[in-house]
């Protein structure tokens, strides 16, 4: 019998899952009523989430009477029974946040949403995770800390060159991206780019295809994000 994960082994697994995750259903209160909703999602680089909506929405207007918020997220697809696959519930408080640099890795993410995020009625929303409840299969269930959940080491290096890296990568580098999606994680395609890079991995996108691929340790700093990505350039085909 394997060993149970512990709180840190639980808490990346979970990240990880987050971090592949582009939409989720959220859940607000309507009075006391559970409202369910379908939103585009997106992670900072310590794996809070991020949501861009519209003050319109009801949702928006269920928030601002009560924060308290779950997000449901499914990366169950590909299962032939899809409750034999993995999903996290993530369990929080919604705050209406003024991010430029999160505003800028959300976009990033979700192309198609540059159309409205500058609209008056937009703004980002971070939620604070306090807790969140994985099934990563049968029988594989565990309840998890928000502390556990988020990455706790120090990257505000990374986040604050992220913007650059990325376009520097997308401009000088598209072989080593397309060695990346195709070479490493082994899609098609061409015209792939890089969206988002954190401490643990990178994200990437063809048209409405994304992709996530992981570091083999944790990213912190340009300098170290740079020996990462040119290590992985020299990764053969998986």
């Amino acid at each position: 019998m394997s060993e149970p994960l512990t709180n840190y082994e639980t808490g990346a697994s979970s990240r990880l899952l987050a971090r592949g995750c582009s939409r989720a259903a959220l859940a607000t209160s309507l009075n006391g009523a559970p409202y369910a909703s379908l939103v585009l999602f997106a992670v900072d680089v310590d794996a809070s989430p991020l949501l861009l909506l519209s003050d319109l929405a009801q949702h928006s207007r269920n928030i601002a009477f009560d924060p308290r918020v779950s997000l449901l997220l499914d990366a169950t697809e590909g299962h032939a029974d899809p409750l034999t696959g993995p999903r996290l519930t993530l369990l929080g408080r919604a705050q209406q946040i003024g991010d430029a640099r999160g505003l800028k890795r959300f976009v990033s993410h979700h192309p198609s949403s540059v159309t409205y995020a500058g609209f008056r009625d937009f703004h980002l929303y971070r939620v604070a995770v306090q807790r969140a409840h994985i099934v990563a299969g049968f029988g594989r269930i565990d309840w998890i800390n928000g502390a556990d959940f988020l990455f706790s080491y120090d990257a505000k290096g990374l986040a604050a060159a992220e913007s650059e890296i990325i376009k520097h990568m997308n401009a000088d580098h598209s072989d080593a991206i397309a060695h990346y999606a195709c070479g490493l994680l082994g899609r098609s395609g061409t015209g792939w780019r890089m969206t988002g890079i954190d401490p643990e991995g990178i994200d990437l996108r063809c048209a409405g295809e994304t992709a996530r691929l992981q570091f083999s340790a944790p990213v912190l700093t340009p300098e170290a994000a740079r020996v990462a990505l040119v290590k992985l350039v020299g990764t053969g085909s998986q």
